[in-house]
Formats: C-alpha cells, sequence, structure tokens
C-alpha cells in the first residue's frame, strides 16, 4: 500500500468497482481537492485522493451499506460534533480499541468520553455508515494514515487481513474489492 503514489491497477480496480454505478457523484476534479486538503491541513492519502478528483466524490451504492460519501460529508445522524472535527491531528488508535476494556480502568468516565471523541474527530475521513453507528473512517493523519477503520461509539477496529478480522488487503482499494467481492467485514471469523 502506498499512501503517496497511485498505482494504475489500483485505480483501474476502483474503476471497475464503480462502472455500473449510476448513483455516483461527479468527481471533484484536482482543484477542488487541493482545496479541501489545504482547509483542512492534509494531504489525502492515495489512491483515495485520486478516486475522489477522477472517478466519483461519493456513491449511493457502497461500501459502506448506506453508501459511500464524498470527503467533506458525514453520515445522516451523526453523533459528533461537526465543527470539532480537525483532520490535521492524528488518528488517535493504533490498535484496536474498545471502550470496555476503559471502562475497567482508574480513568475517570470523562476521560474516556474524551477518547471518543478524538477518535471519533482526530485524523480520518469518515467514509460512510453501515448503520447503527458504525462508520467507516479512512486515516489521513498518523500511523494508520491510509488504513480503513470501523468507528462505533464501543471501539474502533482497523480492516485488513493483518487484523486477523478479514481477509482482505489493508487500506481503500482493498475495502472496496472486499465489497465488490460481496464479502462481509469480518469474514475472516466465518471462514
Amino acid at each position: 500500500m502506498n499512501n503517496d503514489r497511485v498505482d494504475p491497477a489500483e485505480l483501474a480496480a476502483l474503476r471497475a468497482a464503480f462502472v455500473d454505478d449510476d448513483g455516483r457523484a461527479p468527481a471533484l476534479g484536482p482543484e477542488a481537492v487541493r482545496a479541501f486538503e489545504a482547509e483542512h491541513g492534509i494531504v489525502l492519502p492515495e489512491p483515495y485522493r485520486t478516486f475522489v478528483a477522477q472517478i466519483a466524490d461519493g456513491s449511493r451504492q457502497g461500501p459502506p451499506a448506506h453508501g459511500l460519501l464524498g470527503p467533506g460529508e458525514l453520515p445522516a445522524g451523526w453523533g459528533g460534533d461537526p465543527s470539532a472535527r480537525d483532520l490535521s491531528e492524528p488518528f488517535p488508535p493504533t490498535e484496536p480499541w474498545l471502550r470496555e476494556e476503559d471502562e475497567e480502568s482508574d480513568e475517570p468516565e470523562e476521560d474516556r468520553d474524551a477518547v471518543i471523541d478524538r477518535v471519533l474527530h482526530h485524523g480520518s475521513v469518515v467514509l460512510g455508515t453501515d448503520g447503527c453507528a458504525m462508520d467507516g473512517h479512512l486515516v489521513v493523519t498518523g500511523p494508520h494514515r491510509g488504513r480503513i477503520w470501523r468507528v462505533t461509539d464501543v471501539g474502533a477496529l482497523p480492516f485488513g487481513a493483518a487484523s486477523g478480522r478479514t481477509t482482505a488487503e489493508s487500506g481503500f482499494v482493498g475495502w472496496v474489492r472486499h465489497w465488490a467481492d460481496g464479502k462481509e467485514w469480518f469474514d475472516a471469523e466465518a471462514a
């Protein structure tokens, strides 16, 4: 996975996944992508950056289940304060995180709530929702830049074979291919 250069084969896979998609929003174009990045103090990871510039700024089709959002959108019913989002701050988790594990700690509850707030608001573009507050995030800042995470009100889990929960490759293309192949997020556990 290369976050700085687009692989033509990966771009072809993305085009193929959305080729028959009549719910696809028009691509933003390079200038709009650069303006979004400048506004937020980030550079979107490839191949997502080229995807939104050249292929689509979201789609009514998935992934996730309720459609792919553009980089500046949030799902309906978003539980956080959109004005609190700071994409330039690093995405906090570096390993799977579950709130119930934090609840067993001696930290005050308001500190645990602050962790959830940072996970929701820092360092990621929300790609959409699978419903029930299970949102797909593309990390744009921090050590997991370019990786997809599922973020809920009870935790955050990385996507990709290295997580042990799925058979797919990490990153945006792996996530889209996994969806296009009709596989469930947790297909490694079902196997």
